[in-house]
This record gives structure tokens, sequence and C-alpha cells, in this order.
């Protein structure tokens, strides 16, 4: 069973920056595609943004492109980041990270479309992110 846990949550004012991570554990000799999801108060989960296995053609949500980057960190046991700059309120929420599921065994690629929650299977516990004056 995959898992993921998130870090880097927490506090900033608007216009601040913060910088989430996400680790998965379980194969700790492969990497896996990996979006990022947030699910602000009162409101369904959306996704932010997903990253194929090989760090190629990264997706970004229209609502936050030329503010947030998706990258994988080679350097860190292939962790993938979350960059989020100019943080407004609106941004507030809970940030999950997810594996989508296999296809025909294996997990190479965002899926598409890859902000259907339902396209994945393997979620972190989320790390809260709170913009405020």
């Amino acid at each position: 069973q995959l898992q993921v846990v998130e870090s880097g949550g927490g506090l900033v004012q608007p216009g601040g920056s913060l910088r989430l991570s996400c680790a998965a554990s379980g194969s700790t000799s492969e990497s896996y595609p990996i979006s990022w999801f947030r699910q602000a108060p009162g409101k369904d989960r959306r996704g932010i943004a997903c990253i194929n296995r090989s760090g190629s053609t990264p997706y970004v949500s229209d609502s936050v492109k030329g503010r947030f980057t998706i990258g994988r960190d080679n350097a860190k046991n292939d962790t993938v980041y979350l960059q989020m700059n100019d943080l407004n309120v609106e941004d507030t929420g809970i940030y999950y990270c997810a594996i989508p599921k296999a296809v025909w065994g294996r997990r190479e690629f965002c899926p598409l479309p890859w902000n259907r929650d339902e396209r994945y299977d393997s979620w972190g516990q989320g790390t809260q992110v709170t913009v405020s004056s």
C-alpha cells in the first residue's frame, strides 16, 4: 500500500510564499506521478497541479498558474514540491498530495483528466495552509 506524506504548511501573510513537500513511502525504489489538491473551507477538493513520474509536462490549474510551481526534487529522494508564491486568502485550505491509480499495473503519467480526485487511490493526511494578515 502506497502512502504519501505532506509537509510544509503553515500560516503566511498575503503576498508571502510557502513550499510544500510530498514524499511517497511503501516502495522506495520507485517514483510516481503525484498531484496536489486543495480543499478550501466549505468547498470541494480541487486539483492544483500534477507532475509525471519523469518530471515532464507538469499540469497546473489556471487558478494558480504563474504563482504556483510543481516540481520534483531528486536530491531529496524524489520528493515532489509545490512552490507557492504571491499567496492570497483564497489559497487558504488543506493541501493534499495523491498518487493516481495504476493503469495496466503502472503509474507513470498524470491521469487525464488529472484534476478529478476519483482518479487517485493513495492520499496523504493533508497539510494546512492559512493565508491571513
